[in-house]
């Protein structure tokens, strides 16, 4: 008798708190769609800035870093759990999906740009070995952030490629193209030159924010003609540019871009801790289940909201390789840079000839450039301002 009063008291506790989540969820019938569409389709944040936090807060000192519970960043496991990026213990889907970003500021540029991206490279793999990520099964994505990261060399492209623009040789590595900074001209030249899709990491629609980080409408159709993504960026001064925004402001950039050029071309792409502001209700990663809400609530359908979780990046990577694999037999692009093009006080010119005053390259026999050499090693001191 008292094994039975047990049992039953079980299955009432069992029913009762059935009942309670059926209750919560019945307030909300848009979350509980939001979260039945997550559960099935990971959603692909395409930029997150946690790495530079690390560089920022900790120097990259992981030892120094609970990555489950730090609480001064937008970014945590335990944020990701609630925002369904990661899986829950009961789905099929145990995997989430986040491009980290490899980010540098641009004064690096003519200084130790490549050093400090590769530091980022590395702080990145280390996350990610880290068991508060790799027990989540982490799909880690590395985007590098700026031109001045390669130091215009496709030799240490190609080796950024090898550890995880110049748009031919991206085509032929399998490389993403990424604009979310570029002006509207080198979209354009972008879009006319690149045979694969390009993406927009973090970027939102000029017309509902005039802010140079947007994208304009033409662009936006050029995109959608190309096969490309933007996935939409929180950032406040790119949402309303204020600084003030909110989650409808940003559920407004998902509406204007399908309506200009359709939901296949739409992503998530936060920003998140790499921004000083984000909407309400939207600020971390544990609120992405709202904002996909929000989309269900006007209207999204299951493939529009799953193409825009993640079905739409993972098209683009697919054509991408197709692209990659086409060009299999294409060498790799090895004509320098020329020198006047990256001249600057923090540059040597090894390999490259002298000019002269019409700017054509000298000949000069072995002898010479053995001399010239030997000149350069005698008065050669070191310096260390750059």
């Amino acid at each position: 008798m008292l094994l039975k009063q047990g049992t039953m008291w079980g299955f009432s506790a069992l029913w009762a708190m059935l009942c309670l989540h059926t209750l919560c969820y019945a307030a909300d019938p848009n979350k509980e769609q939001a979260l039945l569409l997550m559960r099935t389709t990971p959603l692909i944040d395409g930029h997150n800035d946690l790495p530079w936090q690390m560089r920022k807060q900790f120097n990259n000192q992981l030892s120094k870093v609970n990555l489950t519970t730090i609480q001064t960043t937008h970014t945590n496991t335990e944020k990701i759990k609630q925002g369904h990026l990661a899986a829950q213990a009961w789905t099929f889907i145990n995997t989430f999906y986040l491009f980290w970003s490899a980010y540098v500021p641009c004064d690096t540029q003519h200084k130790d740009a490549v050093r400090q991206t590769l530091d980022q490279i590395d702080i990145i793999h280390r996350m990610y070995i880290m068991d508060a990520f790799a027990q989540k099964r982490t799909a880690s994505l590395i985007g590098v952030e700026g031109g001045h990261s390669i130091d215009s060399s496709l030799g240490i492209l190609r080796i950024m490629y090898q550890l995880g623009q110049v748009i031919k040789e991206m085509n032929r590595l399998g490389m993403l193209i990424d604009l979310a900074h570029v002006s509207e001209e080198v979209m354009n030249q972008v879009l006319d030159l690149s045979k694969a899709p390009i993406i927009f990491s973090h970027s939102s629609a000029y017309t509902l924010c005039q802010h140079k980080r947007n994208v304009p409408d033409a662009i936006l159709k050029r995109l959608g003609e190309k096969g490309g993504i933007i996935m939409v960026n929180f950032y406040n001064d790119y949402v309303t540019c204020s600084q003030t925004a909110n989650l409808s402001n940003v559920a407004d950039h998902f509406d204007h871009i399908k309506k200009v050029a359709g939901h296949t071309i739409i992503g998530f792409g936060s920003d998140f801790d790499g921004v000083r502001r984000v909407p309400q209700g939207l600020e971390d990663v544990s609120k992405f289940p709202d904002l996909v809400a929000e989309l269900v609530r006007r209207g999204w359908t299951d493939e529009e909201i799953k193409g825009a979780l993640g079905d739409n990046l993972l098209r683009v990577l697919r054509e991408v390789e197709r692209v990659r694999d086409s060009l299999k037999n294409d060498r790799p692009d090895d004509v320098p840079i020329p020198y006047e093009q990256v001249e600057n006080a923090c540059r040597t010119s090894y390999g490259y000839q002298p000019l002269d005053s019409s700017g054509n390259s000298v000949s000069q026999g072995p002898l010479l450039l053995a001399l010239a050499a030997l000149l350069s090693w005698s008065y050669w001191t070191p310096s260390y301002s750059c």
